[in-house]
């Protein structure tokens, strides 16, 4: 029984994989940028997680939360994604529902599903202004929060059609402008101190 109990395990283990490369790979031949991006949340989104105390398994979960957590925008039409200046009413409905696609498209992997519902809470907000739920405080899953910082980071370091990047120090200052708003306090100030040693790395300060 224990043998066919972990047999079933690695079965499912295996197929969330396949899975994740396959959806992963979607994205990034539709959209090169989104997939580079999403790699980077990735990152971050493992690092904040750790710094958090989060269980193994919940840190995995958070990093393929986080690096699949835009594949609902495979729906959403290019004009949108890649309009330059600002989006309508119509066009902001588009993007909303994205996490809900996201959502649906990861749950056709039985062993997505978890994946899935982070993903759906990654646009929600600490103070519950966020969407598709209107989810607030505690009852957004902790690595949906951890998602919503380090997206937020990543893209504000990007260049888009419309703005330049800016940099670290910035980026950093707006998460702790938005604490206690959009973002759980806790989360911002885990993933400063995770970006920090991150910065002190070595390596990085080579490169």
């Amino acid at each position: 029984a224990d043998l066919r109990m972990y047999e079933r395990k690695r079965r499912r283990t295996a197929a969330g994989r396949e899975g994740h490369t396959v959806l992963l790979r979607v994205i990034q031949e539709r959209s090169p940028d989104l997939g580079t991006h999403l790699e980077g949340v990735g990152e971050l989104a493992a690092s904040t997680a750790r710094m958090l105390g989060l269980e193994p398994a919940a840190i995995e979960q958070t990093a393929r939360a986080a690096e699949l957590h835009d594949i609902g925008k495979v729906g959403v039409p290019e004009a949108i994604l890649n309009k330059a200046g600002p989006l309508d009413a119509d066009e902001w409905a588009f993007i909303h529902r994205h996490t809900i696609i996201g959502e649906r498209i990861l749950s056709a992997v039985p062993a997505l599903a978890p994946v899935g519902h982070i993903v759906r809470s990654s646009h929600e907000s600490w103070d519950g202004t966020g969407y598709p739920d209107g989810l607030a405080g505690d009852a957004i899953p902790v690595e949906a929060r951890v998602i919503a910082v380090c997206d937020a980071f990543d893209a504000m370091l990007a260049d888009r059609a419309y703005r330049k990047g800016v940099g670290p120090g910035r980026a950093l200052a707006e998460l702790r402008r938005r604490s206690g708003a959009q973002f759980d306090p806790s989360v911002v100030e885990a993933f400063a101190k995770a970006w920090r040693l991150r910065a002190e790395r070595p390596a990085d300060r080579a490169s």
